[in-house]
């Protein structure tokens, strides 16, 4: 994985304006389907369970992310899955606080039971809890914790069988084979609602176009978190509200040339 890589995963998604399906909570809708608008993705958020495997088999990847579950939202992600697997969909899955309640928790595990992942992107403490391995979360963000990031992701990847990614000061994506360490994003994510969601969905954006799913998440992790950075340099005197809009408008405007310059990933 190269930075000329990143580049072109970048271009393929802006040239090919993948259909990215997601079910994803009430709370970061707009923001997910405005930021996979500025990547150059084309979101469509279809939840009844009448229509959901239609959508997900047109689509080139399916987001699913149970911030807000209800029995019903649970029926239609497995229902989408299993028609995205049969249709050789991806699917990524965003575990959104996973740990912080039992219904929470085997939610998800009963959608691992149901359906295939392509790639699971949380923090350290979602993917744990999805893992059977107990860590403390405040609600459905992250409490602190000293778990190392790097072997959760690796045991999380060889007993899901897939690709994943743990967000937090440094990135971790891993196929429990090959590993890298992602050093691009800034504080001011966490200032604002739904950053770590969109960035599931672009994970998603990325998926459609490039089928190498841990090279995707990189591209998808160095991206925004470049984006991030300039974003803040461009609204660092004015807060997390105009960050969240500048982001978009980064999100539209990186340039290969800039993940060149700001890039900054490792193999482990």
């Amino acid at each position: 994985m190269n930075k000329e890589q990143l580049i072109l995963a970048l271009e393929k998604v802006r040239a090919q304006n993948p259909l990215v399906h997601n079910i994803t909570n009430v709370v970061v809708t707009n923001f997910t389907a405005n930021g996979l608008l500025a990547i150059g993705a084309s979101p469509v958020m279809a939840y009844a369970k009448e229509e959901v495997a239609d959508m997900a088999k047109i689509s080139g990847a399916l987001v699913l992310n149970i911030g807000t579950l209800s029995p019903e939202v649970i029926e239609a992600m497995i229902i989408a899955g299993k028609s995205a697997n049969e249709h050789g969909v991806p699917v990524i899955l965003d575990p959104v606080g996973a740990g912080a309640t039992p219904y929470r928790t085997e939610a998800v595990r009963e959608i691992l039971k149901e359906v295939r992942i392509s790639v699971i992107r949380g923090n350290a403490p979602e993917i744990a809890n999805v893992i059977g391995e107990k860590l403390a979360m405040k609600g459905v963000d992250a409490a602190d914790s000293a778990a190392d990031p790097v072997s959760l992701a690796k045991k999380a990847a060889e007993e899901l069988n897939t690709v994943a990614v743990i967000t937090g000061k440094e990135d971790v994506a891993t196929d429990g084979k090959t590993t890298y360490l992602i050093q691009n994003g800034h504080q001011i994510l966490t200032k604002v609602t739904g950053t770590g969601c969109l960035l599931t969905s672009i994970i998603g954006a990325f998926s459609a176009v490039e089928k190498d799913f841990l090279a995707a998440s990189v591209a998808s992790l160095v991206t925004y978190g470049v984006a991030a950075e300039i974003a803040f340099d461009l609204t660092e005197e004015k807060g997390p509200g105009s960050f969240q809009i500048e982001l978009l408008n980064q999100l539209a405007k990186v340039t290969g040339d800039e993940l060149l310059k700001k890039g900054s990933f490792i193999k482990k």
